[in-house]
């Protein structure tokens, strides 16, 4: 069952007054996936980094390792941060999962934070976003935004949340403008700049007039920016890259989740568990609108997200069909969490294959 995030943070901030003393600060890690750049998945992290050490002050001491292979190597420095006294360690990235649970049986007294795992264990607590609420919307905007009404995306790996987000972006796309397709273009990484800019202009010389992306890089939005088109910038505000180009940005907001965690372990108080956090809990957002975007388009926007977070507009609304045809969803009824969870399938106006 997961938690709501604001019970969470909640039970935090409660403990926290409770008097603690610590001889030594304690010491939280951090693991990522790729290099630390200005913007992107892992900014989005080091920022909810930055944020602990910002909250916390001389009570916390903050360590990363950056640019961190899924597999063997990031086994590796997971156990080597426990080795070396951090007393929760967050690995932010899918592949992250299984050596986070192996170095975890290790380490009983260390506690593991899972960010877009599932698997959880006594000492290992999983967290996710909710994405594809921010999909959602900025496929309102690309969807009133295009001119072709052929969009693309870049996306990483055929996983249940890269599907769910390109899914949400197709269904908040055809919402306003049901003539909308979108093109995927598979990679099977997450961050790789040269292929990611490579498979944006591969996209563009298909017709494609708005892009979205599922990687780690701004290369996307700076191939946008290049060739005169628009672009939905994910993880991070990307105005920097694509100041003409952006249209919307859905940003990660991970500093309140990460504070919290590492107050319950100072107090004697975390506990495993799954958070699955969106728009209400202030999880992601969306915003950052480019100067080409009119403010009727952004009010719309904006209106929507609040739905959103109240639960009034469900991205995930039947009636909605695969692109094979198939009814997957019935009119009056919206996907569980379970079946948002366990997505396999694209819609209806999205051109390409789970399995290409």
């Amino acid at each position: 069952m997961y938690k709501n995030l604001a019970a969470v943070i909640a039970a935090a901030c409660f403990f926290s007054l409770s008097p603690t003393t610590h001889a030594e600060p304690l010491k939280a890690g951090f693991v990522y996936v790729s290099p630390i750049t200005e913007a992107g998945w892992t900014r989005q992290h080091e920022e909810g980094r930055k944020a602990v050490d910002k909250a916390l002050g001389a009570a916390v001491k903050t360590t990363f390792v950056e640019n961190v292979a899924e597999g063997a190597d990031a086994e590796r420095v997971i156990r080597d941060l426990a080795r070396e006294g951090h007393k929760i360690i967050f690995t932010p990235s899918f592949g992250y999962m299984e050596p986070t649970l192996k170095v975890a049986q290790e380490f009983p007294d260390v506690k593991f934070e899972s960010i877009t795992g599932y698997k959880t264990a006594p000492n290992v607590a999983a967290a996710n976003a909710r994405y594809y609420e921010g999909r959602y919307l900025a496929g309102v905007a690309a969807g009133r935004m295009t001119r072709t009404h052929l969009a693309g995306y870049v996306a990483g790996f055929p996983i249940p949340e890269v599907l769910q987000g390109i899914n949400a972006f197709a269904l908040g796309m055809r919402s306003v403008n049901p003539r909308a397709q979108v093109k995927v273009v598979w990679l099977n990484l997450w961050f790789d700049p040269s292929k990611e800019r490579e498979a944006a202009m591969t996209l563009f010389n298909q017709n494609v007039d708005v892009i979205a992306f599922h990687t780690g890089s701004t290369a996307v939005m700076a191939a946008a920016q290049e060739r005169g088109k628009m672009a939905v910038a994910y993880h991070s505000d990307m105005r920097k890259t694509a100041p003409d180009a952006q249209i919307i940005a859905v940003t990660h907001e991970w500093g309140a989740y990460y504070t919290a965690r590492v107050k319950a372990v100072q107090n004697g108080q975390w506990q495993s568990g799954n958070v699955w956090g969106g728009m209400k809990e202030g999880m992601v957002r969306v915003g950052d609108f480019g100067p080409q975007v009119p403010k009727a388009v952004q009010a719309e926007v904006l209106v929507k997200q609040k739905q959103v977070a109240s639960g009034q507009l469900q991205p995930f609304a039947g009636p909605i069909r695969n692109n094979e045809g198939k009814l997957v969803v019935p009119a009056g009824q919206a996907l569980t969490d379970a079946e948002i969870l366990g997505m396999n399938y694209l819609v209806a106006g999205v051109q390409g294959k789970v399995n290409p």
